[in-house]
């Protein structure tokens, strides 16, 4: 099958990524075989093209928004899911199941976690494998390239919305407007919320106001008003300190991304004292997958992606990391 391998993790000008025809990969009895059909063009597969995040697995193919078809079906997998089904990979695909953060619901804090695209070969392929039980159902009245953002971008904003603790009706401010921002600010719409875009392409701003944004502004330049909770999305610790300014009394800031450069020194009493807080996000569980998707299910959501075809899976993280895609890219198979 034809598949890109992160070779020599580097820039995305030093070609970090080579195109192979590798073997359809073999499912384990746990396991689903699935065709691929879509592929989202994640910020975290730039992070481990280019080395930001070190490779768990030599040669990996990268991909974790993966939409596609029920080909095989392993014994175990069987009462599951059947072949013919469409079903999605995600980022998570194993948890221990016994550590006292699995058992408490947060497996997204398992210290045994492994992940597509990092720990085991992604859907940058033709074909790719999931453990069942980590496979998820996808909604109706979606396509397939729709539906494949949906799967990190659009469950990782979710669950940094909730991190951010936005209050019924708050003013939410998010830095950075690429795949997942542009998601997160339809939820955060359809729940209420007032929201305000911090972010350095026109483009991306334009998209912001045309899908309900009240603002949009530079990556560095102060909101209208004081911010009752905001998001982090750009992987830039130099916008830690004024998104933090910009929140009101009690607020708080998530930071979404798996990877951010250092954050400057910051400064008590302009940028945390208030009870202003500042908390990380670490991937998600499967519960939170699914309450996105149900999410989904019941509010459109508008999801633009441009799409590229397997073959300009290259181009595509190029142009991710140059700033040149508006929402969220997809690989087309």
């Amino acid at each position: 099958m034809r598949a890109w391998q992160v070779v020599r993790p580097g820039p995305m000008s030093t070609a970090p990524l080579r195109r192979a025809i590798v073997p359809v990969p073999e499912p384990g009895d746990d396991d689903l075989l699935v065709a691929v059909r879509a592929c989202g063009v994640c910020r975290t597969d730039l992070h481990v093209a280019e080395g930001d995040l070190a490779v768990h697995r030599p040669d990996v193919i990268p991909g974790h928004e993966v939409v596609g078809q029920v080909v095989a079906v392993g014994a175990a997998a069987a009462p599951l899911f059947a072949v013919g089904d469409r079903v999605g990979i995600a980022w998570l695909r194993h948890t221990c199941g016994e550590c006292r953060y699995c058992t408490r619901g947060a497996e997204n804090l398992c210290p045994r976690s492994q992940y597509t695209g990092w720990d085991a070969d992604g859907g940058y392929a033709e074909f790719a494998t999931v453990p069942a039980a980590f496979a998820l159902p996808l909604p109706a009245g979606y396509s397939d390239a729709e539906l494949a953002p949906l799967l990190c971008a659009g469950i990782i904003g979710y669950r940094a919305l909730l991190r951010a603790d936005l209050p019924p009706g708050g003013r939410l401010g998010l830095y950075g407007f690429g795949g997942s921002a542009h998601l997160t600010a339809q939820v955060a719409l359809a729940q209420g919320a007032e929201v305000h875009v911090m972010t350095r392409e026109q483009h991306a701003r334009d998209l912001a106001l045309a899908l309900g944004a009240a603002s949009a502004q530079g990556a560095y330049e102060r909101p209208p008003v004081e911010l009752d909770a905001a998001i982090l999305f750009a992987p830039v610790g130099d916008l830690v300190p004024p998104a933090l300014e910009a929140l009101d009394r009690g607020g708080t800031l998530a930071v979404a991304g798996i990877h951010l450069s250092d954050i400057p020194t910051l400064n008590y009493q302009r940028h945390l004292f208030q009870e202003r807080q500042l908390r990380s996000v670490t991937s998600n569980t499967r519960a939170d997958a699914r309450a996105f998707l149900d999410f989904a299910a019941r509010h459109r959501l508008q999801v633009t992606h441009p799409h590229y075809p397997l073959d300009r899976a290259d181009e595509a993280l190029s142009d991710l990391s140059a700033g040149r895609v508006a929402g969220a890219a997809v690989l087309t198979v």
